[in-house]
């Protein structure tokens, strides 16, 4: 493979101040039209002299942003193999959906009349992601995935002490996200931390000897985020369930199992999903994001309120649940995320299992052609991501920051690394399925030089990255001297 055909390049970037060194006196972009209502004294109190805001032409702005936007890396630039984070690319119909008048100027607090397209999207969504999971009881209300997996607890948290009292403890695998403790602490469990065995899952064995009549139940992570799937699930729900403890699920990663496997057959009591990771809503930059909870029917009086209704004469909100755990978000959440997730799983239909199919299977592909390179811990078969180390490099004092800082040359964002943290040096891989053969061998060709790289030339990758915008950071001389202003 030649060098020309590698997406990093050492081509022109532009610089660009600050719009306040930018911008001169006089400078308009904008016309303002006539005045058409009288000149008013301006309210007691208001200020004296107009803000500090810098004048611009048109282009001035233009060219600030479109620069700006340059420097930047996203799932429409390239490959972003972000493992646990499911950065696939978006269908851009969706985003054409979601700001359809009628969604996007439709507000909340109008009367449920005015509202039924919406109230309906809502009500078939939920429907669909119930049959998705094998969970039929649905709230799309939690705004992300922490938030998902916080309104489960709670609910299983309601649960339990309506019957059998209070419980203190919550097992969570070591192979779990790292949020899931956090959401047990909120609810007031003690994490029990659960060691994983040699093969990088859960058993049955290990969680009897901490299962007891304690502890509410326990937090898994399937696929783990060792991207292997937790085949022992089935014997462990068994095993929570006898002592009257509950099963919840963290669905991010269900980008791989997508009309595979059928949770509520699995024991799975509490399921949350990320619609902006496995259901193509844009992910990143801060939200919005959307976390739905699927729930076993047993659970569905616990559901957050309001709650979508279908009736003989249309939908409506109700808060008529008595036992419900009470409303968890302004409104009904993040709507605009959940029409782009409709368009997505109404254009895909049943080919959303081929997604989980294509997803497991890139995955695996790199796992297999960069193994050589970079050490594979657990080498077996992985679902949609899988993780590396750095320890075939470390005899050249060359670790896993300086292999991903390197990869910006060669023009890839890096995987996610030093998580999961009971991996030394990971290297997290998640190509999703949208990544074509090419974009795969691209990715695998540069493992294999920077692999190389590292034995021939270490000092190169020491002091990586060396063509973009900003290169090697001196970081121990940021965090000593912090600059909090701009």
């Amino acid at each position: 493979m030649s060098e020309s055909i590698l997406p990093g390049t050492s081509g022109l970037v532009m610089n660009e101040p600050l719009l306040w060194e930018k911008g001169d006196q006089g400078r308009i972009g904008f016309s303002m039209p006539e005045r058409d209502v009288p000149r008013t004294d301006p309210p007691q109190g208001a200020r004296d002299e107009a803000p500090d805001l810098p004048e611009l032409s048109e282009v001035d702005v233009v060219r600030h942003y479109t620069r700006l936007s340059q420097w930047n890396f996203g799932v429409d630039s390239g490959t972003y193999p972000l493992g646990s984070c499911t950065m696939k690319y978006n269908p851009k119909i969706n985003e054409d959906m979601a700001a359809l008048p009628g969604f996007s100027a439709c507000h909340p607090m109008l009367p449920g009349t005015m509202n039924q397209g919406a109230l309906k999207l809502m009500h078939r969504m939920q429907e669909m992601l119930g049959e998705i999971t094998g969970l039929r009881s649905v709230s799309l209300q939690p705004a992300a995935g922490a938030h998902g997996e916080y309104s489960g607890m709670r609910i299983i948290h309601a649960y339990i002490q309506k019957h059998s009292g209070t419980r203190k403890k919550m097992l969570i695998p070591d192979t779990a996200h790292g949020t899931n403790p956090a959401s047990a602490a909120m609810c007031g469990y003690q994490a029990v931390p659960v060691q994983s065995n040699e093969q990088g899952i859960l058993t049955a064995e290990k969680v009897r000897e901490l299962m007891d009549e304690d502890t509410a139940g326990i937090m898994v992570t399937n696929p783990n985020t060792l991207g292997l799937f937790e085949e022992n699930l089935g014997d462990i729900a068994e095993i929570i369930h006898a002592k009257g403890g509950l099963v919840y699920c963290d669905g991010a990663n269900m980008n791989a199992l997508m009309g595979i496997v059928d949770f509520a057959n699995l024991g799975v009591d509490v399921l949350h999903l990320n619609l902006h990771k496995t259901f193509s809503a844009p992910h990143g930059g801060g939200g919005p994001g959307s976390g739905p909870i699927c729930v076993h029917p047993d659970l569905d009086p616990y559901l957050p309120v309001p709650r979508v209704e279908k009736h003989a004469n249309g939908y409506r909100l109700s808060q008529d649940y008595p036992d419900s755990i009470g409303r968890l978000h302004s409104f009904y959440g993040n709507f605009g995320v959940m029409v782009k997730s409709y368009a997505y799983i109404l254009t895909l239909g049943p080919l959303l299992k081929r997604v989980s199919q294509m997803a497991v299977l890139n995955a695996n592909y790199l796992r297999q052609r960069i193994k050589g390179a970079i050490n594979l811990p657990y080498d077996r078969l992985c679902m949609h991501e899988c993780v590396f180390t750095d320890r075939y490099q470390e005899q050249y004092k060359v670790n896993t920051a300086n292999i991903a800082k390197r990869l910006l040359d060669y023009g890839f964002h890096p995987p996610t690394i030093y998580f999961p943290l009971v991996v030394n040096g990971a290297m997290m891989l998640e190509p999703t399925e949208n990544e074509a053969q090419q974009d795969l061998d691209m990715l695998v060709e540069a493992y294999t030089r920077i692999a190389r790289e590292a034995e021939e030339d270490p000092d190169l990758l020491r002091n990586a990255p060396h063509i973009t915008k900003v290169t090697k950071l001196d970081e121990t001389a940021a965090a000593r001297n912090l600059q909090l202003t701009g």
